[in-house]
């Protein structure tokens, strides 16, 4: 049995929610989001809760019960309250600026810059050397964070590059340290 899987998601007044040919479709301030529901997973929606259920219960549909609950949860919190990533940039002369509301320029220490075009629904604020990436799409998002940080994944002896905000990156000592 899924322990993530049983447990029911709750649905604010604010948030409309509609389920018809395998398609589900949830509405909120922030936006709209559908995604196509596997057809050994079937949804329950009452007044103030979304249940996820499954008929077999062989492995491949356990596995996909909490996974369909989870996908289901973060659409309903992103289009309430949406998604942030922060990313640091490490390194002298690193840097990036944002081009109006659709790109990223990186100066990356390499001998071009990188333009990085973000994806609709990704709005991006730079700050020093912090670039903030939000929108409502949960796996978007830590998909364009995470090609952003492969641009220049942070290196272990000086730590410049690209890393998550939270992220630690554990350092090396030089060859000359013993």
């Amino acid at each position: 049995m899924s322990r993530v899987g049983k447990k029911p998601i709750e649905i604010s007044d604010k948030i409309k929610i509609s389920y018809t040919d395998r398609v589900l479709t949830v509405q909120g301030e922030k936006g709209t989001l559908t995604r196509t529901i596997h057809p050994d997973v079937n949804l329950n929606i009452d007044d103030k809760a979304l249940t996820v259920s499954i008929d077999t219960m062989d492995k491949k549909t356990r596995s996909l019960w909490g996974t369909t609950r989870a996908i289901i949860a973060n659409m309903v919190t992103g289009v309430s309250r949406g998604f942030e990533r922060a990313l640091e940039i490490n390194g002298i002369g690193y840097r990036a600026e944002l081009k109006g509301n659709s790109s990223i320029e990186f100066n990356l220490g390499y001998s071009h810059s990188i333009d990085f075009p973000l994806p609709e629904g990704i709005s991006a604020n730079i700050e020093k050397n912090v670039i903030k990436l939000s929108g409502i799409d949960k796996d978007l998002l830590g998909y364009t964070a995470s090609t952003i940080r492969s641009l220049r994944p942070p290196e272990p002896y000086k730590g410049k590059g690209v890393k998550y905000a939270e992220e630690y990156i554990q350092r090396k000592a030089g060859k000359t340290a013993k």
